[in-house]
């Protein structure tokens, strides 16, 4: 990764940039939108790149990213990519399939960073957010440290170089933290930061 971009030690002795460029947007805009931006990200110098599942774009991030590569602009320990683990995959059984999913889609060996989403269980299936013909989400009993250990198995396996979560609270972190026969801490945490709320209220973009 080029020494240029400030970047952050993790715990697990990794560097992440300190600036990412996250990749969600509202369902009304063009999924073929994040590749284009993607390009003009890593154009701009961009280092870090953030997706998801939820997002519904890693195929085309995945394309922006490997043109980038293609046409010489970056290589691709250059690149420091982010994705996440939805909540209807948060079985243990069912972690490592959903981040090698991942990874098809995008056409990459490995992310950078995978992370927990929420510390929420949905019930497993196709739909991002189960309901019952009430219309109430339908949720998923799951062991958050057996998650965890999911979590480290793809460490493992290469497939994920540093693992994390996301929207945890301090209980469910320090849940992980304290569990016997932990492997691997989370590197990190990543929250929503209150902007969005803010920019949003004032019909307004950051830059």
């Amino acid at each position: 990764m080029d020494p240029k971009y400030p970047r952050v030690e993790l715990n697990d002795g990794h560097f992440m940039p300190v600036l990412g460029f996250g990749t969600y947007a509202p369902p009304e805009v063009p999924r073929n939108r994040a590749m284009e931006v993607v390009k003009l990200a890593i154009e701009a110098g961009f280092r870090h790149i953030d997706s998801a599942h939820l997002y519904n774009n890693e195929e085309q991030v995945g394309l922006a990213i490997r043109s980038k590569i293609a046409d010489g602009s970056v290589k691709r320990e250059d690149i420091f990519y982010t994705s996440k683990l939805w909540c209807t995959f948060l079985r243990p059984e069912l972690v490592q399939s959903a981040l090698e999913s991942s990874l098809k889609k995008l056409q990459l060996d490995y992310v950078d960073l995978y992370l927990i989403h929420f510390p929420v269980a949905l019930k497993p299936g196709e739909d991002l957010m189960p309901k019952d013909e009430n219309g109430k989400v339908i949720f998923d009993t799951v062991d958050l440290c057996a998650a965890w250990e999911a979590m480290e198995k793809c460490k493992e396996a290469g497939l994920a170089k540093s693992i994390g979560v996301s929207n945890f609270n301090r209980r469910q972190l320090e849940m992980i933290l304290n569990k016997p026969g932990l492997k691997y801490k989370p590197v990190c945490n990543q929250l929503l930061n209150k902007y969005k709320k803010l920019t949003g209220n004032n019909e307004s973009h950051l830059s």
